[in-house]
C-alpha cells in the first residue's frame, strides 16, 4: 500500500494490455460531485503510471479526457469513460463518472463495472448530499471505498478539517473507520500567507514524500514534525487494529506492545478490501513539466495493494433465458461466458462500440455470442434475444482504441460492431445463453416533447431515437396515443440538452421542442338529453336519420356504456349499431375542449327513419349530433390525470417539500421514516403541476431528494383552470 517505504515503478510505458488473470486486475470507479476534480485526478494518475507524457498527451496528441465533443462544448463530463493504466504489473481500469445528477445512469453503470470506489472530495467545496447518497448505496452492497481530497491548492483548503467532515458524512456507524493515511506537508507561505502543499507524511512508515521537484522523493521527518505525526499515527493504528481479524491485537497494543508496520499494512489492506475501513488520501495534479502529481503514487499503491481483485466481486444473479437460476463460480476464466454491456456509444468511423465487463469465462474476437436484452419495452427499448458475431476487442484510451487479443473474467474491454446489443444486455455463449440481473436505474421523470424540424428529419427521427435509448437506459421513449406526441423522458435539463445535441450532431436529426401535453379527458357532470337530426335532400337518395339519447355520468373507470331502449322499431334494428358507432366516434373526439369523453352511459331512447333515405352513415352522423347537443346543454367536467407521488427527502427539507407540494394542488397522504434522517412523503398531485418537478425538487433539496410517480386516476379539474384550457382550445365558456 502507499505507506510502504519502497518506490514503485510503472510497467512498460504505463500501457494497459490484455490481462491474463483476474488477480492482476483492479477495477475502480471515481465518484464525486461535478467540479470535485475526478477527471483531473485520472489524468494525474495516468501521468504517474507513464500512460501519458509530461504534457498529459497520448501518442495521437490527444489526452485521456478526450472522449466526446459534447463534453468539450458543455465543459463537463456527461458519460462514463474508461482509462486503463498499469502499475507494478497490475492492470488498473479507472472508470471516470460524471458528477452532475442528470447523468447518474452513467455513475450506476460505473458502480456495476467496478470492484471498489474512490470518492473524490474537493477541499474547497466539501461533501454534497448526492455524494452521501452514493456512499450509502455502496455501503449497502459492501463495496470497498477510499476518499481522495483534492483542490488542496485552494487558499481555504484545510485537509484536517475535510477529514473530519468526511468522518461525519461517511462514518455514521464508526467515525474512526474514516482516517487519513497521510498528512499534507506544506512549504513556505507565500506573500498571501498561503502555504502550498508540497508533499505528504506517511503515518505508518513515518516518512516524508516530497513532490516539490515534480518527482516523489523520500526523506525523514524533522523533530518538530514528530508530535503531530505521532498523534495522528496513534489514532490511525487504533482504527486499523479495531478492524483486525486478530482479536488479541488491540489488547496487546494497549498493553504497550509495539505492532509491526508490516502487520498493520496487511490488516489495513484486508479492512479496505472488506469495506470496513475507509482511508483518506490527498492528491493534486502535477505541475507543468512534472512527472508525478502529489499523492498519485500513494493512490496507485492503495489501488493495487488495498483494493480487492475481481475474485471478490459478488456475482450478479444469473438465470437461463427461461428464468431458471444458474449458479456460477465468481470470476472463473474457464467457466461459461457471461459478460455485460455497461455502456454503449457510437463512433462515426467504427460504428457502435460496447464497453463490456466480463464476469465469467474469456471473451475473444470474432466469436459468435448470444445477446440477451431485458425487455425494457416500457422505455422504448426493443426486446431482443439474438446471436451476434463480435468484432475486434480493444481497450479505450482517450479517442484511441488499442487492440487486445482477449478479455478474461474480471476485465473491461470495448467490443466493436455489436449491432443489436444495448446498455445492460448480457453476452453469453450461443450454445449456453444466460441472462444477468440488470442493475437498478433511476426512472426518467422530465418529459421532453419533440417533433421533427423538417420532412427530411422526420424520415431519420425514428432511427435516431432508437439508437439514443439503446445507448442510454435512463431515457424512455414514449409515443403518446392520447396526445399524439413523441416524448423523450429524461433525468433533467442537462440530460435533455445532451440528448438533443446527440440527435443533431451524431445522427443528423434536427428536432423542435414543443410544449408537453397532459392527457386530459371529459365527462358529464349531470344527466342530459340530446336530439340528433340529420335530414338532407338533394338529387337522388337523400339522408334521413333522427335519434334521441340520454347521457348520464358513471363512476370513474367505467368507460362508455351504450344502452338501447328503443321501442316499436322507431329506429330500425340494423341502424342501432350505427348510432352507437357515431356516439363513440364523437366521444373519442370530445364534446367540450376536444379531449376524449369517458365514464358515461348513453341511452338511445327514440328516433325516426325513412324507408329509402336512411342509412348507416346517416345514423352515425345523427348519433354524433345528439351527443354534441346533449353536451351543449350540460355541465361538462374537464378531467386531469392525478399522479401518486413518493418523495424521499432528508428530514431537514420535509417542511419545504410538503409546502411545495401543497402549492401544486397536491394532497399529502402521509409520511413515514425511512432509515436514519430521511422521510418518505406520499402525496397525490395533478400531473399538470409536476411536469418540471424533477428540476424543482433537485433545487429545493440541493440534490438530496428523489421521487417516483405513478398514474392514480383522472379527476375533475378546478373550474377556473378548466375554463382557461377551454379557451385555449378555442371553446367558449
Amino acid at each position: 500500500m502507499g505507506d510502504k517505504a519502497q518506490t514503485h515503478h510503472p510497467g512498460a510505458a504505463g500501457r494497459a494490455k490484455a490481462a491474463d488473470h483476474p488477480a492482476s486486475i483492479r477495477n475502480v470507479v471515481l465518484v464525486g460531485h461535478s467540479g470535485s476534480g475526478k477527471t483531473t485526478l485520472v489524468e494525474a494518475l495516468a501521468l504517474t503510471a507513464g500512460a501519458v507524457n509530461r504534457a498529459g498527451r497520448v501518442e495521437d496528441g490527444g489526452t485521456v479526457s478526450d472522449h466526446d465533443d459534447i463534453e468539450h462544448r458543455q465543459q463537463r463530463s456527461v458519460q462514463l469513460s474508461l482509462v486503463p493504466v498499469e502499475w507494478d504489473g497490475i492492470k488498473i481500469n479507472i472508470l471516470d463518472t460524471p458528477g452532475y445528477a442528470d447523468f447518474v445512469g452513467e455513475l450506476r453503470a460505473g458502480l456495476r463495472a467496478a470492484d471498489a470506489a474512490l470518492f473524490v472530495v474537493s477541499a474547497s467545496d466539501g461533501v454534497d448530499g448526492s455524494t452521501r447518497m452514493v456512499w450509502e448505496e455502496c455501503q449497502a452492497v459492501g463495496m470497498p471505498r477510499a476518499i481522495v481530497v483534492t483542490h488542496l491548492e485552494s487558499a481555504r483548503a484545510d485537509f484536517e478539517e475535510m477529514t473530519r467532515v468526511c468522518a461525519v458524512a461517511f462514518g455514521a456507524d464508526d467515525p474512526d473507520a474514516v482516517l487519513p493515511l497521510y498528512l499534507p506537508l506544506r512549504g513556505p507561505a507565500g506573500p498571501d500567507g498561503h502555504a502550498p502543499v508540497t508533499g505528504l507524511v506517511g503515518l505508518l512508515s513515518q516518512k516524508l514524500f516530497d513532490y516539490s521537484t515534480g518527482e516523489r522523493k523520500e526523506s525523514e521527518p524533522g523533530e518538530d514534525q514528530l508530535p503531530d505525526i505521532d498523534r495522528a499515527r496513534d489514532r490511525l493504528i487504533e482504527g486499523i487494529i479495531a478492524e483486525s481479524e486478530d482479536e488479541t491485537l488491540m489488547d496487546r497494543y494497549l498493553g504497550g506492545e509495539r505492532v509491526d508496520v508490516k502487520t498493520l499494512v496487511q490488516d489495513l489492506e484486508r479492512a479496505v478490501a472488506r469495506g470496513t475501513f475507509f482511508p483518506v488520501l490527498a492528491a493534486a495534479p502535477a505541475a507543468e513539466g512534472a512527472r508525478q502529481g502529489l499523492g498519485t503514487v500513494e493512490l496507485l499503491e492503495l489501488i493495487t495493494g488495498g483494493f480487492p481483485t475481481p475474485f471478490e466481486h459478488p456475482m450478479p444473479g444469473i438465470t437461463t433465458i427461461d428464468g431458471r437460476t444458474r449458479e456460477l463460480q465468481a470470476c472463473d476464466t474457464e467457466g461459461p461466458l457471461v459478460a455485460e454491456v455497461v455502456k454503449t456509444s457510437s463512433d462515426p468511423y467504427v460504428g457502435r462500440i460496447s464497453l463490456v465487463r466480463v464476469f465469467s469465462g474469456t471473451l475473444r474476437p470474432d466469436e459468435t455470442v448470444h445477446v440477451s436484452g431485458h425487455g425494457l419495452t416500457d422505455r422504448g427499448h426493443e426486446d431482443h434475444d439474438v446471436d451476434e458475431k463480435i468484432g475486434a476487442l480493444s481497450t479505450p484510451f482517450g479517442k484511441q482504441q488499442r487492440p487486445v487479443t482477449h478479455a478474461v473474467a474480471g476485465d473491461l474491454v470495448s467490443v466493436a460492431k455489436l449491432g443489436r446489443a444495448e446498455t445492460g444486455d448480457t453476452l453469453s455463449a450461443k450454445d449456453d445463453p444466460l441472462l444477468m440481473e440488470p442493475w437498478r436505474m433511476p426512472d426518467p421523470l422530465l418529459p421532453l416533447a419533440i417533433q421533427a424540424h423538417s420532412k427530411a428529419d422526420e424520415d431519420k427521427l425514428s432511427q435516431g431515437l432508437a439508437r439514443l435509448v439503446a445507448e442510454d437506459p435512463t431515457m424512455r421513449l414514449e409515443q403518446n396515443q392520447d396526445t399524439h406526441q413523441v416524448v423523450l423522458w429524461c433525468l433533467g435539463e442537462a440530460h435533455a440538452d445532451v440528448a438533443l445535441e446527440r440527435l443533431r450532431s451524431r445522427y443528423g436529426v434536427q428536432v423542435d421542442v414543443v410544449p408537453h401535453k397532459v392527457s386530459l379527458q371529459e365527462t358529464f357532470a349531470v344527466k342530459a338529453a340530446g336530439r340528433g337530426r340529420h335530414v338532407k335532400q338533394s338529387g337522388g337518395h337523400g339522408q334521413y336519420a333522427i335519434c334521441e339519447i340520454e347521457v348520464e355520468p358513471l363512476p370513474g373507470g367505467s368507460g362508455i356504456e351504450f344502452v338501447d331502449k328503443v321501442v316499436g322499431g322507431a329506429v330500425p334494428r340494423q341502424f342501432i349499431p350505427s348510432v352507437e358507432k357515431g356516439v363513440r366516434a364523437q366521444a373519442a373526439r370530445g364534446v367540450a375542449a376536444g379531449y376524449p369523453l369517458i365514464d358515461v352511459r348513453i341511452t338511445l331512447l327514440d328516433g325516426k327513419a325513412h324507408s329509402v333515405d336512411s342509412s348507416d352513415a346517416a345514423f352515425q352522423t345523427a348519433g354524433a349530433l345528439a351527443l354534441r347537443e346533449a353536451a351543449a346543454g350540460a355541465r361538462i367536467h374537464l378531467l386531469e390525470p392525478v399522479a401518486e407521488v413518493g418523495v424521499l427527502v432528508p428530514d431537514d427539507y420535509v417542511g419545504s417539500v410538503m409546502s411545495d407540494l401543497s402549492s401544486r394542488r397536491g394532497r399529502v397522504l402521509g409520511t413515514e421514516q425511512v432509515g436514519s434522517g430521511r422521510t418518505l412523503i406520499r402525496a397525490e398531485v395533478p400531473e399538470f403541476e409536476i411536469g418540471r418537478y424533477a428540476i424543482d425538487l433537485r433545487s429545493l433539496s440541493h440534490g438530496t431528494a428523489r421521487f417516483d410517480r405513478a398514474y392514480a386516476r383522472h379527476e375533475p379539474m378546478p373550474p377556473q383552470i378548466a375554463e382557461r384550457i377551454r379557451e385555449q382550445a378555442g371553446e367558449g365558456p
